[in-house]
């Protein structure tokens, strides 16, 4: 779910096969970086992720095909780093449609892997974190009994409660970030039992 509030910052993805250009690990591995640190060159996220330059050069461009990143200003003529054009993107218009339902599912499958694999990789070091950071991370759990617009109103609340954060520190600018902060991860996943 997109929270910025900022029309370009935040991108609502309707086309199916944007949505599956997005739906690729390296491609997610290049946002997610390009988010942490900036502008980039392709040389530059290649050596941070551990690919080639040729692969990070394909997947930015990739990228850049479909407007998830775009040319930054460099240094000089030569140096050619890249940049997000949006940091957060929603696709619900998307699964309105069987090609993008099935574009998004992919997506999601995919972002779902991912969140666990952050946590499995959070859970080997948090024993020895700092009691803020352990108590306040994991996964907590709760089933309730809603209609759609209670649904509708928590999930609307819990975007509002983050909205604050994301406008005031969009991920790609680091100077926005406090000393002391860490890149967190808010993972929604909110599933619906089938009808009894």
């Amino acid at each position: 779910m997109s929270l910025e509030k900022d029309p370009r910052r935040a991108r609502l993805l309707d086309d199916p096969l944007a949505i599956r250009a997005m739906a690729h690990p390296v491609r997610l591995d290049l946002q997610s970086l390009l988010g942490r640190e900036g502008p980039l060159t392709a040389a530059d996220a290649a050596r941070r992720l551990g690919i080639s330059q040729a692969l990070a050069s394909h997947h930015l461009r990739q990228l850049a095909k479909y407007d998830f990143v775009e040319p930054a200003p460099g240094k000089d003529n030569r140096e050619r780093p890249w940049r997000l054009v949006s940091t957060s993107q929603s696709w619900q218009d998307a699964i309105k449609t069987p090609e993008g339902a099935a574009a998004a599912d992919v997506l999601e499958q995919l972002m779902a892997e991912r969140a666990l694999d952050a946590l499995a990789k959070w859970q080997q070091q948090r024993l020895q974190a700092d009691p803020v950071w352990r108590d306040n991370s994991g996964i907590g759990q709760t089933g309730l009994y809603l209609t759609g617009e209670e649904l509708a109103e928590i999930v609307g609340q819990i975007n509002e409660l983050l909205q604050r954060w994301v406008d005031e520190r969009p991920i790609d600018d680091k100077s926005t970030r406090p000393a002391g902060s860490r890149h967190v991860s808010f993972t929604q996943i909110v599933a619906v039992s089938p009808e009894e």
